[in-house]
């Protein structure tokens, strides 16, 4: 019997599409959000890039930057340092980061920089969302006045009922900056100035290190289920060393049979954890037919 698998190897080129476009599908949040940045006016913060001198490194575009800070936050992460982590290892946040990855302290000194040029723009950006139709954006409500449900479309809304929603917008954009603010403080304390949160000790980042330091754990394993087998048929009655004698027997408690059906189960799962290490490796994902083996 033949069976093929497809290809899994992690070797293999170009594991996502050459082009952003590729990435994400058409209805997916990411590209509207990217959408209606493009449509708000970021100049208010440019103006502030306008009065340096222009030297140094060249500095991630803000709009990159606001779009990344503003899905985040619709969608509940408002960690600088796992939006960081998110431009790796989330397609959405790899999009919106032209596959760039600008590190938490960036995220954060921008957003307390230009605090209250995002707050605006993310007030302008609620409001966009609202004329376009949208109910909520991510775990954003839109409207969270509820006036919509007692104004006709036909009919214009009153002033008041316009301010009351501003300032519904306005409160929550406060919210999500002051959220964000907060837990970035709370990690500074408790990972340090400037450090990421690693998913990994530094013996385990390294490949090489990380290849060496499993094989050890093997090892260790290994090691640990062959002595829990000792231990287990430490006192069997019967075994290799023979039939015990007549004294031996009589020198040993009597067990009830509920203990001895205990203990067997107890070897029965140390020879499978010993048997455990040693069983064969997978095969290798190159997508070749694997072909079961006749027994003799």
């Amino acid at each position: 019997m033949n069976k093929r698998f497809r290809v899994c190897t992690l070797d293999q080129q170009f594991l996502l599409p050459p082009s952003l476009q590729d990435w994400l599908p058409e209805d997916h949040l990411a590209r509207f959000v990217a959408d209606v940045m493009n449509e708000l006016d970021l100049s208010p913060i440019y103006a502030k890039y306008e009065r340096s001198d222009g030297r140094g490194l060249s500095a991630y575009h803000p709009l990159l930057l606001a779009r990344l800070l503003l899905y985040g936050y619709c969608i509940g992460i408002n960690s600088s340092r796992k939006i960081e982590k998110a431009t790796y290892d989330n397609v959405a946040f790899r999009y919106l980061a032209a596959d760039q990855h600008p590190d938490h302290d960036t995220l954060a000194s921008f957003r307390q920089e230009h605090l209250d040029a995002l707050a605006g723009l993310f007030v302008q950006a609620l409001k966009l969302c609202q004329k376009a139709g949208l109910v909520k954006l991510g775990n954003v409500a839109i409207d969270g006045t509820k006036i919509m449900a007692n104004a006709s479309t036909r009919r214009s809304v009153s002033y008041q009922k316009i301010s009351d929603r501003e300032q519904y917008w306005q409160n929550e954009v406060q919210r999500l900056l002051k959220q964000a603010q907060q837990t970035d403080q709370q990690e500074d304390q408790r990972f340090g100035q400037g450090q990421p949160a690693s998913a990994l000790p530094d013996e385990l980042a390294n490949a090489q290190s990380r290849l060496q330091r499993l094989k050890q754990a093997k090892a260790e394993l290994e090691q640990e289920a062959q002595e829990q087998l000792q231990d287990a048929t430490a006192n069997l009655p019967f075994g290799k060393r023979g039939r015990p004698s007549n004294a031996e027997r009589a020198s040993r408690p009597v067990k009830d049979r509920q203990q001895r059906e205990k203990e067997k189960k107890q070897r029965r799962r140390a020879k499978r954890n010993a048997q455990q290490p040693k069983r064969r490796s997978p095969q290798p994902c190159y997508g070749f037919a694997v072909r079961r083996q006749a027994t003799s």
